[in-house]
């Protein structure tokens, strides 16, 4: 049944009605104001996050999800985030999730082509887009564009989880101080990333030398993010690594959220941090902090 009328609205509330359908498909009322993005319904004939705030029903608070860059690894956001959540409160819980995912190809021109700029705005609209639906929270499910973080951080209200200033936590919190950095060749010669681990907490990062930053970047681009997991790109990489340790490195950072489908903690001998898993672990800690 669809709610026509306003439901528990107060005045200047966005709190209008909607149905409950199976699988999180929301339907929405066909008075819900032109040109706003509907509130994630909660079930019980109430809505439960609008733009403007409201009732919600639930112990982890909504977290918005940039992801699709690539869905390889979005989907391992999805899955540790829904797997701790269960984990944490028991029962049938999961994380509450509204999911944002583009179709790669279409970043990954950008990318290329260094419009970096009309990729920001591209992602801040779709930021915007999640809070008004309901988005407690935002998580960026990539690293290469964190390029464009502060773009994204400007453009809503909601905390904004960098995962960077996560991973300097997790580094910092083992009491290393020098790290080698792998990830897309962006993430590896530009400063967003590097410099931020570096300039605001204090980390010394190393990345490969050539011809190990051409060979980390197109093991991502022609394999990793179109499924591809090769044991002869594992071993490629681990020497990689080890030339890295050679030159003093004490871990390695995953920079790139596809290198973990292919390296894992128990294939190296120095401390691995999974940027992926890392900055979703980080993501409910938020999700649950004063639920």
């Amino acid at each position: 049944m669809t709610t026509t009328e306003p439901v528990g609205a107060d005045e200047g509330d966005l709190g209008w009605g909607c149905e409950r359908a199976l699988m999180h498909d929301w339907r929405v009322a066909d008075t819900w104001p032109a040109g706003l993005l509907p509130p994630v319904c909660g079930g019980y004939g109430r809505c439960c996050v609008g733009a403007s705030g409201g009732w919600r029903d639930g112990a982890v608070k909504v977290i918005g999800l940039l992801g699709g860059m690539s869905w390889e690894s979005s989907i391992v956001y999805e899955q540790i985030l829904n797997e701790e959540a269960r984990r944490r409160l028991g029962g049938v819980h999961s994380a509450d999730l509204l999911i944002r995912s583009y179709d790669f190809a279409v970043v990954e021109r950008l990318q290329s082509a260094g419009e970096w700029e009309q990729a920001g705005r591209l992602l801040a609209d779709s930021a915007r887009a999640l809070e008004a639906a309901g988005a407690e929270l935002l998580v960026l499910c990539t690293n290469t564009m964190h390029e464009v973080a502060d773009m994204i951080a400007a453009a809503v209200a909601i905390p904004f989880l960098h995962i960077a200033d996560v991973t300097a936590a997790a580094i910092k919190a083992t009491g290393l101080a020098k790290v080698g950095l792998l990830g897309t060749r962006y993430t590896m010669e530009r400063d967003f990333y590097r410099g931020r681990l570096q300039a605001t907490h204090g980390l010394t990062v190393l990345v490969p030398d050539e011809p190990d930053r051409t060979l980390v970047h197109q093991i991502i681009y022609n394999e990793l993010v179109q499924g591809i997991v090769r044991d002869e790109s594992r071993t490629r990489y681990l020497e990689v690594i080890g030339r890295l340790q050679q030159r003093g490195a004490e871990g390695i950072v995953a920079g790139c959220t596809e290198i973990e489908l292919l390296i894992q903690a128990g294939d190296l001998s120095l401390p691995y941090f999974p940027t992926t898993r890392l900055h979703a672990l980080a993501a409910l800690d938020m999700a649950l902090a004063d639920s």
